[in-house]
C-alpha cells in the first residue's frame, strides 16, 4: 500500500515508518521538523528511513492548510497515519497556541485531505491524557472524557470529536489510538526515561514529581507500532449495535473507532527509576517535588477491546524495554 505517515520524523512516527517499510509498504513521510527539542535526532531517524527505496519525505507543517490541500491534491494514498502533533503536557501550560496550530488546526487540514482524496482508512494519535480527572482505574474507551485537566489533552479530545464527525458526514472511516507513555530506543529528549538516563549519567539530580508515587502505564515502542500498522490496516466499521439511547463513547454507527494502546501493567515512577538505576550500575540523586499541574496520579489501559478486535496485547516487559532503551543511548551518544 502506499501509506502517508505525519510526523515521520518523531519517535513514534519513524518507528511506524521503519515498520511498514520493511514489510514492503510505499512510505510518504512528512513532517515539518521543528525545534520542540533538538532536530538533530529527528534528522537522524530521517536518515535512517531514507536508505529505503520505497521511502520520500516532505518537509512541511501540517497547520499549513494551503500546503496541505496542494499536498493532498497531488497524491493518492490508500491509507493515513496521523502522528504529527504538538506533543506534551507541561509545554501546553506554557505554549498554549502552538496546541491550536498543530493539534486542531493541523488535524482538520487532514481530515480534509482525507475526505477529498478519498483516503480508505485515517488512523491518528489521541492520548491517554483524555481520561484528565476520571479516577476509574483501568481507564476504558467506553468511559466519559469530558473532564480534561491540560490543553494538550483538550486538544487530543477534540481529535477524537473531529474525526467522528467526518466518519458520520462524509463516511471517512476513522480510528483513534489513546496511547499510554511510549519509551524505547530513538524516544523523545523531553521524556523522563531519556532525561533521567542522561543526569544519571552526568552526575545531576533528577526531577521526581509527587514524590516518585506516579504510575504510569509506560509502554513499550515496538508494542505501540505493532498496535498502530495492526489497526491501520483493520478498517474501521459502524458498531451495528450502537444506540443513540445510550451512546457508546468508544464506538458509532458510523465508521468510527477509538482504542487505549498500553502495557496494562503500571508502574510506580520510583520503581521505574530503579529499573534505569540497575541497567546503568549507578544510583540516581532524587529531587523530590509535589505533583505539577496538568499531570495525573496514575494511568492504567483497559486494552480488551484492542485485544478482541486486532487479537493482539502489548507485552514488553519495562525492564526489559529499559535496557535496550539504555543500549541504544549509550551507542547513539557514544557514552
Amino acid at each position: 500500500m502506499k501509506i502517508l505517515i505525519t510526523g515521520a520524523a518523531g519517535f513514534i512516527g519513524f518507528h511506524t515508518s521503519k515498520k511498514l517499510l520493511e514489510r514492503g509498504d510505499e512510505v510518504v513521510g512528512l513532517d515539518c521538523v521543528n525545534d520542540y527539542y533538538d532536530p538533530a535526532i529527528k534528522e537522524a531517524r530521517l536518515g535512517i528511513l531514507g536508505k529505503f527505496d520505497t521511502f520520500s519525505f516532505v518537509k512541511m507543517n501540517i497547520a499549513d492548510r494551503e500546503a496541505i490541500e496542494k499536498f493532498f491534491a497531488a497524491n493518492s494514498f490508500d491509507r493515513v497515519i496521523n502522528l504529527a502533533a504538538q506533543a506534551g503536557v507541561r509545554y501546553s501550560i506554557e505554549n498554549p497556541h502552538v496546541y491550536i496550530d498543530s493539534n486542531i488546526q493541523g488535524f482538520i487540514n487532514i481530515l480534509e485531505g482525507c475526505r477529498h482524496t478519498g483516503v480508505k482508512h485515517l488512523t491518528y494519535a489521541s492520548s491517554s491524557s483524555v481520561y484528565g480527572a476520571n479516577e476509574t482505574m483501568p481507564f476504558s474507551i467506553h468511559d466519559n472524557i469530558d473532564h480534561p485537566v491540560s490543553l494538550y489533552a483538550a486538544t487530543k479530545k477534540s481529535n477524537e470529536l473531529m474525526a467522528h464527525c467526518y466518519s458520520h458526514l462524509y463516511n471517512l472511516p476513522t480510528t483513534g489510538l489513546r496511547f499510554f507513555t511510549v519509551y524505547g530506543p530513538w524516544g523523545r529528549p523531553d521524556m523522563a526515561l531519556f532525561l533521567f538516563t542522561k543526569a544519571i549519567l552526568e552526575d545531576r539530580p533528577i526531577d521526581v514529581y509527587n514524590y516518585g508515587k506516579m504510575r504510569r502505564d509506560f509502554t513499550y515502542v515496538d508494542d505501540i507500532v505493532e498496535g498502530v500498522v495492526r489497526v491501520s490496516d483493520k478498517i474501521a466499521a459502524p458498531n451495528p449495535e450502537w444506540s443513540g439511547k445510550n451512546p457508546d463513547p468508544g464506538t458509532s454507527k458510523a465508521p468510527y473507532r477509538v482504542y487505549n494502546i498500553g502495557n496494562n501493567n503500571p508502574v510506580e515512577l520510583n520503581d521505574f527509576i530503579a529499573a534505569i538505576e540497575k541497567s546503568l550500575g549507578k544510583e540516581a540523586k532524587k529531587n523530590l517535588l509535589p505533583m505539577q499541574p496538568g499531570d495525573v496520579p496514575a494511568t492504567i489501559a483497559d486494552i480488551d477491546d484492542l485485544e478482541k478486535d486486532m487479537g493482539y496485547r502489548p507485552e514488553t516487559p519495562v525492564e526489559v524495554g529499559i535496557e535496550r532503551f539504555i543500549k541504544w543511548y549509550r551507542e547513539y551518544f557514544n557514552v
